[in-house]
């Protein structure tokens, strides 16, 4: 019962905060970027909320219950991409415009702008769709008359009436209450969880001595194929950069950057040890829940609540930033940009939440396509990482590059990883981000520099 009243309680709490900024909402930089208003606080942990979702929670978990600590080469992945945003966060909010294309077009030219927005489309209604699994498995778990399928379509629907209300106003302020919630009872957990184990001796008596060694079972090629997607997603992620340019200042950009960092290290921690911990004392069928069952069965009720609602609530939010970002450049990038650039706000913001519902209706039927969420995310954060995040950090680091290989370098990238992944090659990032970065370099250097105007913006205060 205590575990329905906490869930409830959280939606609860949800429905409130939406209902409030949904009122807010009057143009589209409201929708888009929250009136350009966030504190650093604030975006500490909506970049904190949005980042570490079921990608996290359950593939992080389904790593950890196979590999053990050798789960962490792809949260670490995501640590490493962080030094990298430390040294573009103020830069991007200077520039202070909508999507990541914006910038794509801007430093090349309006087909990387298309390009760009097709790859965005591909990997974050993957994301989003294992946001849905993840929420179906909760509501499975705690509702056992309702099945996974019927639960995944639940919190769909739940998903898209959210994000279509009251875009980033809404989300960045739910990701403050979830954020701190999760942080919180993931702290309190990891130590009770522990003793109930019968404390780390009791640990590694059960499991086997490769799940606390660094590589585990993998070899190096597969740990640096979970690493490097995720950095690559990190350092490129739209999500990100659309937070940076809802900061109220450079200042606030650069800030809440710091305070990701730290929360990023020590929440990422704690939810592999809690994994491990879990595979300790549990065995299931379905290694992607490792983390919300021992939430519902190997701790006292209300710290178990708390953490499954917050992990209930972290699923949420994450689903509405991976559907609101690519609803963003479907509508700002094609339809104001190519298809009817005279619209007025109001019907700007009508087709901006029918795109959301036909994303996430579209982010539905491919979360049927699959069981396995870690490996569902590791073609998501390829698609994008090899596709769109070389273009974008030449954006910010190579005044050489030109729009020819950055367009290049784009449909490489998408196409490689989407080709390898239908016919069940699991190492695309290799090929795909090689053939990305190689074609970025060669084809800028073979064709003539772009004029200064094109990189100025992004060089000069």
């Amino acid at each position: 019962m205590i575990y329905a009243i906490v869930l409830a309680i959280v939606v609860g709490t949800l429905c409130v905060v939406t209902i409030i900024k949904t009122r807010s909402v009057k143009n589209q930089a409201d929708f888009l970027v929250a009136g350009r208003k966030l504190p650093w606080p604030v975006l500490v942990f909506t970049l904190l909320s949005s980042w570490i979702g079921a990608g996290s929670l359950f593939a992080g978990g389904e790593n950890a219950y196979r590999n053990g600590f050798a789960a962490l080469w792809q949260p670490a992945g995501g640590w490493v991409g962080l030094i990298v945003i430390a040294l573009i966060a103020g830069r991007a909010r200077r520039f202070a415009q909508f999507t990541v294309p914006d910038l794509l077009e801007t430093r090349y030219n309006a087909t990387a702008r298309v390009m760009g927005t097709i790859a965005i489309v591909i990997s974050y209604t993957v994301i989003t769709s294992y946001q849905f699994k993840g929420g179906g498995d909760i509501l499975n778990l705690i509702f056992p008359s309702i099945t996974r399928n019927e639960g995944m379509c639940i919190i769909a629907a739940f998903v898209i009436v959210f994000t279509a209300a009251a875009g980033m106003a809404s989300i960045a302020y739910l990701d403050l209450v979830i954020g701190g919630l999760v942080t919180t009872i993931v702290i309190i957990a990891v130590p009770l969880l522990l003793h109930k184990a019968g404390g780390w001796i009791q640990v590694r008596a059960v499991l086997p001595p490769s799940h606390f060694q660094v590589l585990g079972n993998l070899t190096l090629p597969q740990a640096l194929n979970y690493m490097i997607p995720t950095t690559l997603l990190l350092i490129g992620n739209q999500g990100m950069y659309q937070k940076f340019f809802s900061a109220r200042s450079e200042r606030d950009a650069k800030f809440a950057v710091y305070g990701w960092i730290v929360g990023t290290l020590i929440l990422e921690t704690l939810l592999i040890a809690f994994a491990v911990i879990g595979s300790s004392l549990f065995k299931t069928e379905h290694p992607r829940e490792i983390i919300p069952l021992t939430a519902f069965q190997g701790l006292p009720s209300l710290i178990g609540a708390l953490l499954l609602g917050g992990v209930f609530a972290k699923v949420i939010s994450t689903a509405n930033n991976y559907l609101f970002s690519p609803s963003t450049n479907l509508i700002h990038d094609v339809y104001g940009r190519f298809i009817n650039p005279r619209a007025s706000e109001k019907r700007r913001l009508v087709m901006s939440r029918l795109i959301v519902l036909l994303l996430g209706l579209f982010a539905l039927l491919q979360a049927t396509r699959f069981e396995s969420i870690l490996n569902a995310s590791v073609y998501a954060y390829t698609v994008y990482g090899a596709a769109v995040t070389p273009a974008v950090m030449a954006v910010f680091f190579w005044r050489r590059a030109t729009t020819a290989g950055a367009i290049v370098s784009i449909v490489l990238g998408a196409a490689i990883t989407v080709g390898l992944n239908l016919v069940g090659y699991d190492l695309a990032i290799y090929p795909a981000l090689g053939a990305s970065v190689l074609s970025l370099i060669l084809i800028s250097l073979l064709t003539p520099p772009p004029e200064p105007s094109k990189w100025k913006p992004f060089f000069e205060s």
